[in-house]
């Protein structure tokens, strides 16, 4: 597995990794009206490249198939992480995560963490500071707002 910056042409790749990945990894904890308004399928490809492009983006490959990515803003915030959903248990998350918070110069890092992804962010030492739930288009989501200090 290799890690790298993030690059304009793994965008495809990253937005199909997205949409496969919460409708087959978070279907466990989430109804799939809730997934539908998740992961439409339908990103503004141009608002992801510019956000992914902005912060520190580190994408997970092997031989030239994306398995996993991660991004994080200059405040701390961890905006998104996710691994592709055949190479779940893998290490791909963690590995990214270790890079992301030795990388990044803030006194602590933000995660808006799913369900599904709340036990991996406890395992790294995240704590809960509240659950809340997220409403996109009228539906209700899950999710915790944890942090980490560095």
């Amino acid at each position: 597995m290799e890690i790298r910056r993030y690059k304009s042409t793994d965008l495809e790749q990253i937005a199909r990794l997205f949409y496969e990945t919460v409708h087959a990894v978070n279907i466990k904890d989430y109804t799939e009206e809730q997934l539908n308004v998740w992961a439409t399928g339908n990103i503004d490809r141009e608002e992801w490249d510019t956000s992914l492009q902005k912060h520190l983006t580190l994408v997970a490959a092997e031989n030239k198939l994306i398995i996993g990515f991660g991004d994080i803003d200059e405040t701390g915030y961890l905006n998104r992480l996710y691994v592709h959903k055949d190479f779940q248990g893998r290490g791909v998350a963690t590995a990214i995560c270790n890079r992301i918070e030795n990388e990044i110069e803030t006194k602590s890092i933000i995660v808006h963490a799913s369900i599904t992804a709340k036990p991996f962010f406890e395992k790294r030492g995240y704590k809960i500071i509240r659950p809340q739930k997220v409403e996109k288009q009228g539906i209700f989501l899950k999710n915790y707002v944890m942090v980490k200090n560095m």
